[in-house]
């Protein structure tokens, strides 16, 4: 084990990195319980870093084989009714690919950087721990934010609906399900696991060169007052009010059209939603989930987001593992940012017709507000970490 003593041979600082000390079996075994997704999660710093250079090392060589004129390129330009709306669509693989592969060998070795040291403990300089840290959360976010597109939402938002479009077809004229999912969609969501992996190895490597629990973040020195149960609750509360306000545009527009209300668009766009089987009742339950998501934001600084309520009755009383909350709110918080971010690329808002992507551009706000809301949540309900014991 290496020790955590504070390492001055030169006028410059340097960061030591020092795994936290093993707790008692028992008390890893209590804190992360039966569940085998408990236990491989509770390992996430460990696997991180592995599975993001094994997804850069993949998708760097896809690059290679796409500019040396490999099939299946998922930026070029294609028919209307199977691009996407990434920021990249479309572009020239000459340029697009070479660029990709280039920037997934610099993070490999970044990658390999982060891996020596950790395996090694060795001291590592103010200025070279800057620069990982920088590079690694430049390239989750140019992966999980701004190469996406809405298709994440629409994943989301159509999970439950995905398994019955699979057997029935989707509604109107569209066919099957390769109809909704087809390859320059689904590339865009293998492009967005790889923004997470890269934003988790970074934190744990962020974390582990500070001397803090790679698992909960904590240290020895004691935590901001910002993250006390008491300040969370309050900035808390305003987020969620934020990320409430943020979806009624969305919502209003969506119910109003259902209605037969040109609200934000012109009557002819109206009617061809009409004439359209299906469009306007999609638009109506994304309305209401939106709706409904709001509501359930709420859960976040609310004591019946701590404990299950009375009219859940088959577990009312229980305490809610805040997993429960912290999953879905967190997928949801990352999924609406590039959806927002991609409306604002659409080029300004139609005077006339702002109600198709305006209440979208809200979307950022939204996310950003929903994150900050599910972080106040977390730091409210967390206890003793299984991995530092602090708490």
């Amino acid at each position: 084990m290496v020790s955590t003593t504070k390492v001055s041979t030169t006028k410059r600082r340097v960061h030591v990195i020092s795994p936290a000390p093993a707790p008692p079996r028992k008390a890893r075994v209590r804190a992360e319980g039966p569940g085998r997704f408990r236990r491989l999660w509770s390992r996430w710093p460990h696997w991180a870093l592995p599975a993001a250079l094994g997804w850069t090392l993949l998708y760097g060589a896809a690059h290679v084989y796409w500019a040396l004129g490999g099939a299946a390129y998922p930026f070029a330009e294609v028919h209307e009714d199977r691009a996407s709306a990434s920021v990249l669509d479309p572009s020239p693989v000459g340029i697009v690919s070479p660029a990709f592969a280039a920037l997934c060998a610099v993070a490999v070795g970044v990658g390999v950087l982060m891996w020596r040291q950790q395996r090694a403990g060795r001291a590592v300089s103010r200025r070279v721990r800057a620069a990982v840290i920088g590079f690694g959360w430049v390239m989750a976010g140019l992966l999980a934010l701004v190469v996406p597109d809405y298709t994440l939402i629409m994943v989301v938002a159509f999970a439950p609906l995905i398994v019955v479009f699979a057997f029935t077809g989707l509604p109107g004229p569209q066919g099957g399900l390769e109809d909704l999912l087809y390859w320059h969609r689904d590339h865009l969501v293998i492009v967005f696991v790889g923004g997470l992996l890269w934003a988790l190895a970074t934190l744990a490597y962020q974390r582990r060169t500070a001397h803090r629990c790679t698992n909960c973040g904590r240290g020895h020195r004691a935590a901001a007052a910002w993250t006390s149960p008491e300040r969370a609750l309050r900035w808390g509360r305003k987020a969620v009010w934020v990320a409430v306000l943020a979806t009624i545009p969305y919502d209003l527009t969506r119910l109003a059209w259902y209605f037969g209300y040109p609200l934000g668009i012109s009557e002819e766009f109206l009617k061809e939603m009409q004439d359209t089987p299906g469009m306007l009742a999609i638009g109506l339950g994304l309305g209401i989930l939106s709706t409904l998501g709001s509501l359930l934001t709420h859960g976040l600084v609310s004591r019946w987001g701590e404990v299950w309520p009375r009219w859940v009755w088959f577990r009312a009383g229980r305490p809610i593992d805040p997993r429960t909350a912290i999953i879905p709110a967190s997928l949801v918080a990352l999924v609406l940012v590039p959806g927002g971010l991609m409306n604002l690329r659409s080029g300004g808002i139609d005077a006339q017709m702002w109600g198709t992507n305006g209440p979208m551009l809200f979307w950022v706000v939204w996310g950003v507000a929903l994150g900050a809301a599910t972080y106040s949540y977390y730091l409210r309900r967390r206890t003793a970490c299984g991995s530092c014991l602090r708490g």
